[in-house]
């Protein structure tokens, strides 16, 4: 992930200087235990400032507004009451080159300032700290005791201190080309490491894109540039220069990231505020998404392994309640031919009623004929009765298995993060686990998100109809039950786990075979047999399709079905020019 560096954060303080001092502030929210939203009011807008301390995402930049949940989180209320109603009227630097922020709140505009909330953007030592007129910290988001920094602590009550001053010479537009030249190339080494070893303020990503701006090999030797490199190489860091000082900005998507000088930009973005907030939003959803999609997996695979096994044994002893007919047909010979007992006989060969075949009966010596017979005739009652005792547990049992191998094949089609739906779809995944009791509430810390609308996957079938596909149990449930039409079709895999599948028709409108084909690839992609080459998929009514009572998530059945052939391999062409068609 693209660290927030001097560059990236004086260009975002330049834009919300010109376009949000001063403002008042209304209200602050605690997203998250590294995240606040504080809202911002102006005479032409009102947004909110997201200031995070998150330890790989710090950032300040105008983000999303906060979720309509109730924020639990002492800082943030410690904040609104310290902050509520006054403006903010400047956003300073505490030093120069440094990546501290004092962010000063005032009664009103040219009033001096009542309090100075400062912002720490180092890494994993950023940090959020309220401060008051005397300097003295009020509050701070991670408060450093004395045991934990000799250096610098953070606590109540003490003095606000800065950072421990960089020892690095800082860059000037003022130093001459001869006296960079000389610093860079005293000690020779890797362009890129020198830079940055020399010179306050730089970072990896800002070096990179800098000599790829002029096609310069970041690991070459200082000792192997040439004139006309070193000319270069100091032209463009002028221009990094003037560009600080000047806040001009051209924010954009780099193949890597991102940039706010245009640097090997591919994409241009409006401001720097954008970039900033969809780029560490994703990077942030993106870690949220492959953490939970493992634990997720993996807790899913050992349920279903567990439950598995408990199918495997109720089917062994099925197997062996099969073996109760025989244990009465031999009873039935031996009570026939008693008069061919002998005492002290451990197996007697007796003819079969209706084959005439022999048949070896394993006798007890110790016992007569009549009881080895009674013997008999009570293991035939025992595994009856077994039978009828175990195959409602085997019943149960393969409904769960049926149900998480359902939840299995939708984990596996969100291999990946692709968009914010992703997470909510793989969220909704986990919430149901919860309520279904596989996974314990306390193990996962909710994310609270407005999920008032459900992100179906989406697409056209040849002739434009609208098709609609579940990513898991409750988009299934809602697109079956809730919103499906008496005009539409339902698709599924036939007795495969795998998505739910709806296409919307207009009344009087009949698909044409190569929607019905397009319908079922899909399907046939969107479920466990994803890598078949041919699938079965049935499709029907919706007024067709029933959930029976009791039933989990995503469970139905259905009748006056018709079957067709998916082939899952020809869904993937289709994706693949749907995600090219949305590149261009």
């Amino acid at each position: 992930m693209q660290p927030v560096d001097f560059t990236t954060l004086t260009a975002a303080c330049c834009e919300l200087r010109a376009d949000w001092l001063p403002s008042r502030l209304e209200q602050v929210y605690q997203r998250d235990r590294f995240t606040l939203a504080i809202a911002l009011r102006t005479l032409k807008h009102r947004s909110w400032l997201t200031i995070s301390w998150h330890p790989q995402a710090a950032r300040l930049c105008i983000g999303d507004p906060p979720p309509r949940t109730p924020d639990t989180f002492t800082f943030s209320q410690q904040l609104q009451h310290q902050l509520g109603g006054l403006a903010l009227v400047a956003i300073e630097a505490i030093a120069p080159w440094e990546r501290a922020l004092d962010l000063q709140f005032a009664r009103r505009p040219g009033d001096p300032p009542l309090w100075h909330l400062y912002v720490e953007i180092m890494g994993k030592y950023s940090n959020v700290i309220l401060a008051n007129q005397e300097n003295l910290i009020v509050t701070a988001a991670h408060q450093v005791s004395a045991q934990q920094s000799s250096v610098r602590p953070i606590l109540t009550g003490q003095p606000y201190e800065l950072p421990p001053a960089l020892t690095d010479p800082a860059p000037s537009l003022s130093e001459s080309y001869e006296r960079w030249r000389e610093r860079i190339s005293l000690v020779p080494g890797a362009l890129r490491r020198t830079l940055i070893k020399n010179y306050r303020g730089l970072s990896s990503a800002l070096v990179l894109s800098m000599l790829q701006a002029i096609e310069l090999d970041p690991e070459q030797s200082t000792e192997e540039l040439s004139e006309s490199e070193w000319q270069r190489l100091f032209a463009t860091w002028q221009t990094w220069l003037r560009s600080l000082e000047s806040c001009e900005l051209n924010p954009g998507w780099t193949q890597q990231g991102y940039t706010v000088l245009g640097w090997g930009k591919t994409q241009a973005v409006e401001s720097v505020q954008i970039l900033l907030n969809q780029y560490y939003t994703a990077q942030l959803n993106r870690q949220e998404f492959v953490q939970l999609h493992h634990q997720l997996t993996q807790k899913v695979n050992n349920v279903l392994a567990k439950v598995r096994l408990k199918a495997d044994l109720f089917r062994q002893r099925l197997a062996q309640s099969d073996q109760a007919d025989q244990y009465r047909e031999q009873a039935d010979l031996l009570m026939a031919h008693l008069q061919e007992w002998q005492p002290g006989m451990k197996v007697m060969t007796l003819a079969d009623f209706h084959t005439e075949q022999p048949v070896a009966i394993a006798l007890d010596p110790e016992k007569n004929a009549v009881q080895n017979a009674q013997s008999l005739y009570k293991k035939h009652q025992k595994l009856k009765r077994a039978r009828l005792a175990v195959e409602p547990l085997l019943a149960e049992v393969q409904v769960e298995v049926d149900y998480l191998e359902q939840v299995e094949a939708a984990l596996v089609q969100m291999a990946s993060y692709q968009a914010p739906a992703d997470l909510i779809a793989l969220e909704e995944i986990r919430d149901e686990l919860i309520q279904q009791q596989y996974l314990e509430s306390l193990e996962y810390r909710s994310r609270p998100e407005s999920k008032a609308s459900t992100e179906f996957y989406r697409f056209q079938t040849p002739s434009g109809f609208e098709l609609l596909i579940g990513r898991n149990n409750r988009q299934n449930d809602q697109l079956t039950f809730r919103l499906a039409g008496d005009y539409d079709l339902w698709f599924h895999t036939q007795e495969i786990p795998g998505s739910h599948v709806l296409l919307r028709l207009d009344p009087g409108k009949v698909p044409e075979k190569s929607d019905l084909e397009f319908t079922a690839d899909l399907a046939a992609y969107y479920s466990r047999a994803r890598q078949s080459e041919q699938v079965p998929v049935v499709y029907t009514e919706p007024k067709h399709v029933y959930k029976p009572k009791g039933a989990k998530p995503g469970m139905a059945i259905y009748k006056q079905e018709q079957v067709i052939w998916g082939q899952p391999q020809r869904a993937c062409l289709y994706l693949s020019a749907s995600n090219e068609l949305s590149r261009q």
